[in-house]
């Protein structure tokens, strides 16, 4: 299924080394079609770090998206009774959101979204970045693997020498991971080896 003119909420967490591969994925749902809102975690829209300033993160999602993020829990809460977007993207989605995800815990706009949203049955699709995903996180993974209407970007190991717990989602997939989550299935494969670079 396409994703032009899909309403697409699109969850931003701190995983800051990924937001240049993250952003060229948010453009691409922009120049697919998409309408899309970005909702940004209190992590992501608060904190600098050597990758970037809070600001300029915020200014560039305003200017691929054309619509001001979001960073409240009022804010997002009308996503589930207006039934306002088609699907939800958590890009990037990190171990710490993955947990709160699996847990059912809802403390922070992106969470907030994400519970809203799935009140409505719709698909939401996570693009995970994570250091322990092979570690304390992988029984938060297996257990949203094995959720209604939960996809994922396919991901695999990017350092398995230096951090080899560390899973990261394949980014130049997420179009078609989308499409595919549109339609109700997971796009395969959803593992992959490291990169050649490694």
């Amino acid at each position: 299924m396409d994703v032009k003119g899909k309403r697409i909420g699109v969850g931003i967490t701190g995983s800051f080394c990924t937001y240049e591969r993250a952003f060229a994925a948010l453009r691409e749902l922009t120049d697919a079609g998409a309408a899309v809102q970005t909702v940004f975690s209190a992590a992501a829209g608060a904190t600098d770090s050597r990758f970037g300033d809070s600001e300029g993160f915020c200014r560039t999602a305003e200017e691929i998206t054309g619509r001001k993020p979001w960073y409240t829990i009022p804010e997002v809460e009308p996503v589930g009774p207006k039934a306002l977007w088609d699907m939800l993207i958590i890009l990037p989605c990190t171990g710490n959101t993955l947990a709160k995800l699996a847990n059912g815990i809802t403390d922070g706009a992106v969470l907030m979204a994400a519970k809203a949203h799935m009140r409505n049955e719709r698909p939401v699709l996570l693009s995970i970045s994570t250091n322990d995903a092979l570690g304390m996180n992988m029984k938060n993974i297996g257990l949203l693997l094995n959720a209604k209407h939960i996809f994922f970007v396919p991901f695999g190991q990017d350092n398995p020498v230096k951090k080899p717990a560390s899973m990261i989602a394949r980014t130049e997939l997420l179009l078609p991971a989308a499409e595919a989550a549109l339609e109700g299935r997971q796009y395969q494969p959803i593992l992959f080896g490291p990169p050649e670079t490694v």
